[in-house]
């Protein structure tokens, strides 16, 4: 039986009362809002009692505010959550940083854990957990990366991997204890309204600003945020107990990127792409000045390792057991770019205004 959202060509039935939303106002959970809203779904959204991106909620959202690092505050979060429940978390802190702090590691491991204890406490019909592929351990390049494999923070590099490999061995560890709940791997996040501002979101807009000095030799597997929420609705839907889905898209160059949203901009700038080898030198003097200077961090020397790393992954497992399918990355970095240009006329494209 189904849970949730139907696929395929009936479209979407809604089955659960209410769907729980964690992250809401960030990339991915607000994509995942729209989708449901869409639906006609119950949501409810939980925000950060002084987060300003609350107001960017789709109508008809619940807002609830609470902190997935305290246990209690998700008690209104979760009050009448049962069987016809569905818990999305998608609540997590990404970074690049060579030092992301202790933040990192409290959000992605300690507020997972109090995600699961409250959804095991109130008998919830179903968790979606979002992770990453970056907590999938490499594979060397020439193969591809799937999800048959072993979750620990032992077999993959960098602290954010790290902290995403632990949750999500939680996640389902707790499915194996009796939890209905899956686990979804998105690859790079792209698209339009990142409001907050990604990697990748950051890079586009230097690049449009002319401000981007170099970028990197290199490339990886990006993914439109609007299909990773169709697909965890999927997997909320036709995933099963236990399981894993790797939802990616295709795997680009950055160079053949920023050529792409140059060419929809009008723009004839084109980016000067360093070999991996000078990027790893370069990334470590510039995370320094943007720590200084106070600015986002795209180029690092996580962020750089990453990029000449395998980036060939296989979403095959999700398209056959929900239907997940991806629109042509050439469309995604069209709308992200119109976007980013709306942002300018608004006055808004400047990383360091305040929305």
């Amino acid at each position: 039986m189904q849970r949730g959202f139907r696929t395929g060509s009936e479209g979407g039935i809604r089955m659960y009362d209410r769907y729980l939303v964690t992250g809401a106002t960030g990339f991915l959970g607000r994509a995942v809002l729209r989708e449901l809203a869409v639906c006609g779904a119950s949501a409810r959204a939980l925000i950060l009692p002084d987060d300003p991106y609350a107001k960017l909620l789709p109508a008809g959202v619940q807002p609830v505010f609470g902190d997935v690092l305290d246990e209690r505050s998700l008690t209104a979060f979760f009050a009448g959550a049962g069987k016809q429940t569905c818990v999305i978390h998608c609540a997590g802190v990404i970074t690049v940083a060579s030092d992301p702090g202790p933040m990192l590691r409290a959000v992605n491991v300690q507020g997972t854990g109090n995600i699961i204890r409250k959804c095991v406490e109130c008998n919830v019909g179903r968790l979606v957990y979002v992770s990453s592929v970056h907590a999938i351990p490499k594979k060397p390049k020439g193969q591809t990366i799937t999800e048959d494999c072993t979750f620990s923070e032992d077999l993959v590099d960098g602290a954010y991997a790290k902290s995403k490999a632990t949750a999500a061995k939680m996640v389902l560890d707790a499915a194996a204890n009796g939890l209905d709940a899956s686990v979804v791997f998105p690859s790079g996040l792209i698209g339009p309204e990142d409001f907050r501002g990604g990697s990748f979101t950051t890079m586009a807009k230097s690049f449009l600003q002319g401000k981007l000095p170099f970028a990197v030799r290199g490339g990886y597997d990006f993914v439109d945020v609007r299909d990773v929420a169709s697909g965890i609705l999927g997997c909320a839907a036709g995933g099963k107990p236990g399981e894993g889905y790797i939802l990616s898209g295709r795997y680009i160059t950055i160079r053949k990127m920023l050529g792409i949203i140059g060419k929809v901009a009008g723009s004839r700038r084109r980016p000067v792409c360093l070999p991996l080898g000078l990027a790893r030198f370069a990334a470590f003097f510039y995370e320094k000045k943007c720590i200084r200077e106070k600015k986002p961090l795209f180029f690092t020397p996580y962020a750089v390792a990453v990029l000449g790393s395998n980036g060939q992954f296989s979403h095959k497992k999700a398209a056959e057991s929900f239907h997940f399918r991806v629109r042509p990355i050439e469309e995604t970095l069209h709308d992200m770019t119109v976007w980013l240009l709306q942002q300018e006329r608004n006055g808004l494209l400047d990383s360091k205004k305040k929305r």
